[in-house]
């Protein structure tokens, strides 16, 4: 009598974890962060535009409590270290600015003195701790009268973007548009005058035709 031969067991193929792509391999996701690379230079004659964003768990900034804390933080650190704030918006998540700076150095030293009073007002304002911003900040460097230009009509009118049905002749309260948001107590501005030509000619008013 023959033996019947075993058939070989057939052994469960399992994917390979050496080479080819795998998944999370490489450098993490960087979408929407501001990269850790040097910021460049540039002469006191071009103006920026500068965007702060805050951290999701501190909730919307457009609030007239909240805005009272970061207009007295402007107030105190809108003209710090060679940096001068010329135009403001305050959005629900995020801050724009139109400022000067006399170097890198100065816009550093006066973007991240004003951040800080700006963190700590709304913070004791909230009863928080904990971080306040949720990423270093952004600046482009404006470098054309075009760039200005449009510029500061984009920060004046940023709610705009944010609800495209707003009424075209709405003044933003928590933007440098409204006359009001200008001033601390109608006693002290706390945005500063222009000193670059490009910035001078962006924020004149228009002539009378």
């Amino acid at each position: 009598m023959k033996r019947r031969r075993k058939r070989p067991i057939q052994l469960e193929l399992r994917p390979r974890t050496w080479g080819g792509k795998r998944e999370g391999a490489g450098r993490p996701k960087t979408i929407g962060v501001v990269p850790r690379i040097p910021r460049p230079e540039f002469p006191r004659r071009f103006p920026l535009h500068v965007t702060l964003r805050i951290r999701r768990e501190v909730g919307s900034l457009r609030n007239d409590k909240i805005f009272a804390q970061i207009k007295k933080a402007f107030l105190y650190g809108h003209n710090r270290f060679g940096m001068r704030m010329v135009e403001f918006s305050v959005q629900g998540n995020h801050v724009h600015l139109v400022v000067e700076a006399d170097n890198r150095r100065s816009l550093w030293r006066g973007i991240q003195g004003l951040s800080v009073r700006i963190a700590r007002a709304v913070n004791r304002l909230l009863s928080r701790k904990g971080r306040f911003f949720g990423d270093r900040y952004h600046a482009r460097i404006l470098k054309t009268p075009t760039e200005v230009k449009n510029a500061v009509h984009y920060v004046r009118n940023n709610l705009r973007k944010h609800r495209p049905g707003t009424h075209p002749w709405y003044v933003d309260p928590y933007s440098s548009m409204s006359g009001e948001a200008c001033w601390h107590d109608w006693g002290e501005l706390v945005i500063a005058e222009p000193r670059t030509w490009m910035l001078k000619q962006a924020t004149a008013p228009p002539e009378a035709g």
